[in-house]
């Protein structure tokens, strides 16, 4: 209900003081100049007059002004027309104020419909000589009176010789032909790679059988299952509305120029969409990819976000998300959002929705593992012919049990009290609820696996329903895998198995001779190699394996040797694949080379990986 108006005011510039005026009043002693310049009258050296600061000193300049105005409403702006508190602030057209205050800037935080009604133009009249700028709301909404904020604009306040609007950073438009010249400038050979890719997409796979036991799985090092040119049968006549997989960051640590840290969007497209990890900015890389109405439309249709560890990089973006999709979703009938993670974020998002409601229940990972829906599945088994009904006792309303009353629907008059966990019985209640959510998108299983990495690191396993085709044939539903932050462990490998595309990890880069020097950085900080990841997801037999989580400090494309690029695929920022293109990903990767050609510098310093630490 409350709207605030920032004014920033900075301190008067003192005048420039004249030596030559106060030789000629005869102030001979230097310290009476510091003293003058500090505002203090002085006794003239030869003359007997007393000397006053502005008899030798230039006017001052007044420090710029700065009002900042958060106006959300008509109600709201009705108030800020009637207040009294900016009377000093106001000038009328010969830009005179009662206080001599003059405001330069003034940026307007409110949406369209507001910033364009006649009061309120009428009230930013009283500002005559400030620049107005638009910052609340999309330029091509409307038109207003004022300049628009745009990505690095400026306004300098000091020095006062510069006092105004600077554009010179703001980026500059450019088209798409621009870039592809630049390109083709740099590599004309593009343009020959670019229609070799395409006819990629023209020689349809062929459809092997892919039935590989754990036993089976250590062949893959030596020897591949399935052939250049085979797709595991999950894939049989699979359709471009069952999967994409769109990579918002790529990066570790923090953000930079070309990766952003880790976020992975799955579009199920009807079916809803899920986020794998959130880090900062995800919401940004939503909108870049998918437009301001694309983003919106994903983060309604999200139907659980599921987080691998505490680390800033993987989760500082949950809020934001949150937030937007609690807005959208105002005066609809729904549900909170679902969000999977480890315990320690439970902490985090529960001291955050002390100040706003996020619209969302938290689940821990470990209550997602294998182990947690094979005894959920046996309860729930267990209690089909069973009718329970919970009560809470007055006597342990304030303890962490609760009295639960057990009646035999088959018509026996037995009665079983029961002790039994409210966190328990809660978590089961939540779980229900997510198997459904998971049906509704179309998903068999969310399984969370430990993995090596910090305290409470999770993988994670998603595996999409059987489906029927059209001669009634049963096909195997895909299975994708996330591996978070992690070194290679039996967990991981386990998890991976037959897996149709594993998402490793591979913030270190092993290159040549310089390998045993990075084994013992990933070592160190619990991250895993390009070799190692790759390694991880030939001894799991996975059809594809899309590396990401890089440095930020390394080149965009890791070396990679011949035998590795059969199955392997790298991972940018905006990257969409979809799981009807899986069969053409490892055959991109010497373009993509070809791509970054200039910028394959191999850094052989002794560099170390980077690794966000909370």
């Amino acid at each position: 209900d409350v709207s605030v108006i920032y004014v920033c005011e900075l301190h008067e510039i003192k005048g420039k003081f004249y030596k030559e005026k106060a030789d000629a009043l005869g102030i001979t002693v230097k310290t009476k100049y510091k003293e003058l310049t500090q505002g203090k009258s002085v006794k003239s050296d030869l003359l007997d007059i007393t000397v006053h600061p502005n008899d030798v000193m230039g006017a001052p300049v007044p420090g710029p002004i700065v009002i900042i105005v958060d106006c959300p409403t008509s109600s709201h702006a009705l108030e800020l027309i009637s207040t009294q508190s900016l009377n000093d602030y106001y000038s009328d057209s010969s830009n005179q104020s009662q206080s001599g205050k003059i405001v330069n800037c003034v940026i307007h935080l409110g949406p369209a419909s507001v910033v364009n009604s006649s009061h309120y133009k009428k009230w930013m009249k009283n500002f005559s000589s400030a620049q107005h700028v638009m910052a609340g709301h999309d330029p091509t909404s409307k038109l207003c009176d004022g300049i628009f904020a745009e990505n690095l604009l400026k306004f300098i306040l000091r020095p006062h010789a510069h006092l105004g609007l600077d554009r010179s950073n703001i980026p500059s438009p450019l088209a798409a032909s621009a870039v592809i010249d630049e390109l083709l400038l740099e590599s004309p050979d593009i343009a020959d790679a670019a229609q070799h890719v395409s006819q990629l997409w023209q020689k349809p796979a062929e459809t092997k059988e892919c039935a590989i036991s754990i036993q089976d799985s250590k062949v893959m090092t030596d020897k591949p299952i399935l052939d250049e040119n085979s797709v595991p049968s999950c894939l049989e006549n699979i359709r471009r509305d069952d999967l994409e997989v769109t990579f918002l960051g790529t990066g570790s640590s923090q953000p930079s120029k070309y990766r952003n840290v880790t976020a992975i969007y799955f579009n199920l497209f009807s079916n809803g969409s899920l986020l794998l990890d959130c880090g900062e900015g995800t919401l940004a890389q939503l909108k870049r990819r998918y437009g301001m109405e694309g983003a919106e439309s994903t983060v309604r249709n999200l139907a659980c976000i599921w987080i691998s560890h505490i680390h800033a990089d993987h989760h500082v973006g949950l809020v934001r998300i949150l937030t937007l999709r609690r807005d959208l979703l105002k005066g609809v009938s729904h549900d909170p959002l679902i969000v999977l993670g480890p315990s320690q974020l439970k902490r985090f998002l529960d001291a955050y929705q002390s100040l706003e409601d996020l619209d969302m229940q938290f689940l821990d990972n470990k209550a997602t593992t294998l182990f947690s829906w094979e005894t959920f599945e046996l309860d729930n088994e267990s209690n089909k012919n069973n009718e329970l009904v919970i009560e809470r006792d007055e006597d342990v309303k304030n303890g962490n049990l609760t009295s639960c009353r057990e009646s035999c629907s088959q018509g026996s008059s037995k009665r079983l009290k029961l002790s039994v966990p409210v966190a328990k019985i809660e978590t089961f209640a939540l779980l229900n609820r997510l198997k459904k959510v998971l049906n509704e998108a179309g998903i068999e299983r969310l399984i969370s696996f430990p993995v090596v990495h910090c305290p409470e690191s999770f993988g994670v396993v998603l595996k999409a329903a059987d489906r029927i085709n059209s001669i009634g044939k049963a096909i195997p539903g895909w299975k994708v895998v996330y591996s978070g932050d992690t070194r290679p462990c039996s967990e991981m490998i386990e998890a991976s198995q037959g897996a149709t595309i594993l998402i490793h990890e591979a913030s270190t880069y092993k290159v040549a001779t310089f390998e045993d020097g990075m084994a013992g950085e990933a070592i160190a900080k619990n991250h895993s190699t390009t070799k190692e990841a790759i390694e991880v997801g030939n001894l799991a037999a996975a059809y594809r394996v899309i590396l990401t989580h890089f440095s930020q400090r390394y080149p965009k494309i890791p070396v990679l040797d011949e035998i590795s690029m059969h199955k392997t695929c790298i991972a940018f920022d905006l990257m969409t694949i979809n799981l009807a293109d899986l069969h053409v990903l490892p055959k991109l990767i010497p373009y993509l080379k070809l791509l970054f050609r200039t910028e394959m510098l191999i850094d052989n310093s002794d560099d170390h990986v980077e690794e966000a630490g909370l």
